[in-house]
């Protein structure tokens, strides 16, 4: 698989992110339940149905909130996310949130999938902000209306359509909620973290450069170009700028071997 084809795997970890997610918060249950208010209640995962993870009375269908996750491969050619949010909101109760969850491998190109922040929003804000967004706000010659499903309560069932179509959407760009704005700081700061010591962005710049027509001669430059950052950034301790160096001197390997 190509460095660049890593974002692939976003589909293959959905559920494990999913599953991890439920898992941690019926360990942490302390955390959010100190007082015991909720001791019946329990995180459960359901599939293939909105949302994707509900806090649930054991006993009973009492259902206290919901929670829609999407995986966002941080180091994508693309700038922003390009997941899609298109639930329509009266399928979203108060409480519901949508949950981006970002996620690199450990070694950059190699290791086992490490997460961080996610960013949290009221579902139901995030659907009315989006139509509104797309209606009003978005520069558009073509047609802005949204047909909106009738009929629909939180907790829809599998067979529900709940999803809110745009008239006119020739990009399939509907639901992209990095392109509303309401990602924008959150994004910002995740340029800002540090991978093997590089920026996120400097990564992201990195792997952009290799596509399957990027020639030797343009791999090595982008290799290059790398090298320096790290040389230069005197802020990144010395065991992380030797571990970019070493995934810099492995890259360079693997060219000479294509030679």
């Amino acid at each position: 698989m190509m460095a660049t084809d890593l974002h692939t795997l976003n589909s293959v970890l959905g559920a494990t992110i999913e599953e991890q997610v439920v898992r941690t918060l019926n360990l942490i249950r302390n955390t959010w339940d100190p007082e015991e208010k909720y001791a019946l209640y329990t995180f459960v995962r359901q599939s293939q149905t909105f949302p994707d993870v509900l806090l649930r009375k054991t006993s009973s269908d009492d259902i206290l909130l919901g929670i829609e996750l999407k995986g966002w491969y941080l180091l994508a050619k693309e700038t922003e996310p390009s997941l899609r949010f298109q639930a329509t909101s009266a399928a979203c109760a108060k409480r519901d949130l949508i949950v981006v969850v970002p996620w690199v491998l450990g070694n950059v190109i190699s290791g086992s999938p490490i997460l961080f922040e996610p960013f949290v929003e009221s579902a139901k804000y995030a659907a009315e902000y989006r139509n509104y967004h797309w209606e009003w706000i978005r520069e558009t010659k073509q047609d802005a209306r949204i047909e909106i499903p009738k009929g629909i309560r939180p907790y829809p069932s599998k067979n529900d359509q709940i999803l809110d179509k745009p008239h006119s959407d020739g990009g399939g760009n509907f639901g992209r909620l990095a392109r509303t704005g309401m990602m924008d700081s959150y994004r910002q700061k995740l340029d800002e973290v540090r991978l093997c010591g590089i920026k996120t962005i400097y990564w992201r710049e990195f792997l952009k450069a290799f596509q399957e027509s990027t020639t030797d001669a343009e791999a090595r430059t982008a290799l290059e170009r790398l090298r320096k950052r790290v040389q230069k950034a005197n802020d990144i301790p010395s065991p992380k700028a030797q571990a970019a160096l070493a995934i810099v001197a492995e890259l360079e390997r693997l060219l000479d071997v294509d030679e």
